[in-house]
């Protein structure tokens, strides 16, 4: 995994990431809406159309962000859409049983802005089914939009929108150390932390403290849980220690 590179400014530590984006012109409605608030990393994980950033409805909702659709990356996985990042938050109508802390658009963003630590992408469903619950799992953050509770739909370039508008607001009305998180040493990333959990999950089944045939909710809990604290790669260390310490042991 590519090392994140610590940058003052916000615009270029923010990537935007859509998730199996079905219909072009919402891709190039996206890239408009990046570009208008000063944002221009767009990642495409598995979007229905391979070739959707050179279409021609996409071109046409782009409406001079066609630079933005021409650097845009097209990958097969999460895992390459968020590489190189430390942080990612999820956007989701629906709130999920175990999701990571929920947060608004403004705090969010104010926290990105806040901390030059902080390497982040933001993460958009597809217009149809949304995020599946796996990837809300290994995301930070769970973005929810306060909208109307009769009719809460919002169009994907919309969300991205105000996503886009909060963070450039909270860039340029920044207090330095105003960061509602404030990493202290580097943030952990988000393979990193996925790695600490499948070694942890196999600590927890050497000991006999977690069922592999009937595992319950435990790991997704465990998530939740750490998800809350933010952790640092030195952390991180620690834990995996504390668990490879335990599978040492429970060999003899």
């Amino acid at each position: 995994m590519n090392q994140p590179q610590t940058n003052t400014s916000v615009f270029p530590r923010l990537r935007f990431v859509l998730v199996e984006t079905s219909h072009p012109g919402n891709i190039g409605a996206v890239a408009r809406a990046m570009k208008t608030m000063g944002f221009s990393e767009l990642v495409l994980v598995n979007p229905r159309f391979t070739d959707a950033t050179t279409q021609e409805e996409a071109l046409a909702f782009a409406s001079g962000a066609q630079d933005v659709l021409e650097k845009a990356r097209v990958v097969g996985s999460f895992e390459e859409a968020i590489d190189g990042c430390n942080f990612a938050a999820a956007l989701t109508a629906r709130l999920r049983e175990f999701s990571p802390p929920v947060a608004t658009p403004r705090s969010l963003a104010a926290t990105l802005a806040g901390d030059p630590l902080l390497n982040a992408a933001l993460v958009f469903g597809s217009e149809r089914y949304g995020l599946p619950n796996e990837i809300i799992e290994r995301c930070n953050a769970l973005i929810n939009i306060p909208a109307n509770p009769a009719y809460s739909s919002l169009n994907l370039a919309q969300a991205v929108q105000i996503l886009a508008y909060e963070a450039r607001v909270a860039e340029t009305g920044n207090e330095i150390g105003a960061s509602p998180i404030g990493f202290q040493g580097e943030a952990a990333g988000v393979t990193q932390i996925d790695g600490m959990y499948d070694h942890l999950e196999k600590a927890l089944v050497a000991i006999e403290f977690l069922d592999p045939e009937n595992p319950k909710k435990l790991m997704p809990r465990l998530r939740r849980l750490f998800s809350r604290t933010q952790l640092e790669t030195e952390e991180v260390n620690i834990l995996r220690g504390i668990a490879r310490q335990i599978l040492a042991k429970t060999k003899h």
